[in-house]
C-alpha cells in the first residue's frame, strides 16, 4: 500500500484528478452493473403478453406499471393508450427509455477521453521539471534527469490504465442498452399482434 502511495506522490499533482476519474468510473460501473442485474429477467414481460393474449388487459396493465423493466413499461404505455393508438404510445415510451438505459454512460465516455490527456499533461509538466533540473546541474548527474523522466511517465501510464479499464464496461453497457432496445421492439411487435388478434376475435 505504501508503494502505491509513493507512486501516486511521484506522479505529481495531475494524479489527483486521475484518481478522482478512477473513483467516478468505478462508481458508475458498479451502479450500472446493479441496474442491469435488476432488469435481466424477462418473465414479467412474458406474463404481460400472456394476459394480453387472454384479453386480460387490466391485469397486464397492473403488472407493467409496477415493473422496473423497460420493456414492461413500454407495453404498459401501449395498454394505457389502447385508444386511439397503442403502437404510437409504445413508440414514444420506447424513446423515453433510451436515456434511462444509457444513463451515466457519458461520464465513462468522458473519462475514457480525459484520463489519457491528463496523464499526458502530467508527463509534460514532469518533463519540464526534468529539463529544469538538467539546466541547473548540467549533464554531470544523469540519475537526477532520468529519475525525473521516469516519474513523469507515471502520469501517462496511470491515465492510459484508467481509460483502458473504463472502456471495457462502457462498451459492455452500451451493447446491453442496444440489445435491450431490440428486445423492446420485439416485445412491442408481439404486443401489437396480440392486440390485433383480440380485436379480430371481438
Amino acid at each position: 500500500m505504501s508503494d502505491i502511495i509513493a507512486i501516486v506522490i511521484k506522479g505529481g499533482i495531475v494524479m489527483i484528478p486521475l484518481l478522482l476519474c478512477s473513483v467516478i468510473a468505478l462508481a458508475v460501473t458498479i451502479e450500472r452493473f446493479i441496474y442491469w442485474r435488476q432488469i435481466r429477467s424477462k418473465k414479467p414481460v412474458e406474463q404481460m403478453l400472456e394476459a394480453v393474449e387472454q384479453g386480460k388487459f387490466p391485469e397486464a396493465l397492473s403488472r407493467g406499471k409496477g415493473s422496473p423493466l423497460p420493456a414492461a413499461r413500454v407495453l404498459a404505455a401501449g395498454l394505457a393508450h389502447r385508444n386511439p393508438s397503442y403502437s404510437k404510445a409504445m413508440e414514444v415510451a420506447a424513446q423515453a427509455e433510451m436515456p434511462i438505459l444509457k444513463r451515466r454512460l457519458v461520464i465513462l465516455d468522458t473519462i475514457i477521453t480525459l484520463a489519457p490527456l491528463l496523464g499526458l499533461l502530467g508527463t509534460i509538466v514532469g518533463m519540464i521539471s526534468s529539463f529544469g533540473i538538467m539546466s541547473d546541474v548540467g549533464l554531470g548527474q544523469p540519475h537526477a534527469v532520468t529519475g525525473g523522466v521516469a516519474e513523469a511517465l507515471i502520469a501517462t501510464a496511470t491515465g492510459l490504465l484508467i481509460a483502458i479499464l473504463a472502456l471495457i464496461p462502457y462498451n459492455y453497457f452500451t451493447t446491453r442498452a442496444e440489445k435491450e432496445m431490440e428486445e423492446i421492439e420485439y416485445y412491442a411487435s408481439r404486443m401489437e399482434l396480440a392486440m390485433l388478434a383480440q380485436s379480430e376475435a371481438h
